[in-house]
């Protein structure tokens, strides 16, 4: 990998720098997001009100009288959600830092071309585990039990922290493509708000017309939504989860090397 002296001078720098860097940037994210938590308000009301208003506000409609039963499909189908949406919010801070001039002082100093972006992205971690850990609380309160066992538990988690970092290049070649902050939220909003309703989070896929049910059942969110209940629930996972990993190695194929490349336009 190939970066840049603060001479000019290209430097060489093997997969295992490049790596350190990268984390390196990551823990100076984590200690960004520590002083001001303020950046975690999003990522905990949102699940919070989203779990609160389907399963007391429309569970009775939707849920057909059960309750019990509806907070079981809702609470694996939120945790997508409530990742996929935290993953907007990546691009934004990206494109912030690239208006104040961080990138020009990371661009003078020895280190690998990739290590802004793969760090940005590693510590956003904290806020996926963040707003997991606040919607799995509330979902206890509220008489959600796991069904299965504290392995898939943690399976499911781990694989939820996955999914949202693969979608999150998406969010970070946008935050590099356009001007402002607002642009990139604005734009991520448009993309992420379809795929998440029309997808099996809040109804199932056979209530709908025949050409969003297609759509619904390779909707990644409905992919990754029936993993996470057959994790959490029992049930059959291998198939979505196939479906599930496929989508997040097309993300990361398609939209990592689409960063890379509108990062070094920015920064030259």
């Amino acid at each position: 990998m190939t970066s840049m002296t603060a001479e000019g001078a290209p430097l060489r720098l093997g997969p295992a720098q490049a790596a350190r860097h990268g984390l390196a940037l990551a823990g100076r994210g984590v200690t960004k997001i520590a002083k001001t938590p303020v950046q975690l308000v999003d990522v905990v009301l949102t699940p919070i009100v989203f779990l609160l208003m389907f399963v007391y506000l429309f569970g009775g409609a939707i849920g057909g009288g059960d309750p019990d039963a509806y907070l079981r499909t809702i609470v694996p189908g939120i945790m997508v959600m409530t990742v996929f949406q935290a993953s907007i919010g990546i691009g934004v801070s990206l494109n912030a830092d690239a208006g104040t001039g961080v990138f020009d002082r990371f661009r003078s100093m020895p280190i690998a071309r990739s290590a802004p972006l793969v760090g940005a992205v590693l510590a956003d971690v904290g806020r996926y585990l963040v707003s997991l850990g606040t919607l799995l609380a509330l979902a206890l309160v509220m008489g959600y039990r796991v069904q299965t066992s504290p392995a898939a538990a943690v399976a499911a988690v781990m694989l939820l922290v996955a999914f949202a970092l693969s979608f999150s290049w998406l969010s970070v070649y946008l935050g590099m493509l356009v001007s402002t902050p607002g642009s990139v939220q604005g734009l991520m909003t448009i993309l992420v708000l379809p795929l998440t309703f029309a997808s099996n989070v809040f109804v199932p896929s056979q209530t709908m017309p025949g050409w969003l049910r297609a759509w619904s059942e390779i909707n990644p969110v409905s992919l990754m939504a029936d993993s996470m209940r057959g994790l959490l629930n029992g049930g059959p996972v291998a198939g979505p989860l196939l479906g599930g990993l496929a989508w997040m190695a097309a993300m990361v194929a398609v939209f990592f090397p689409l960063a890379m490349r509108a990062y070094r336009k920015r920064a030259t």
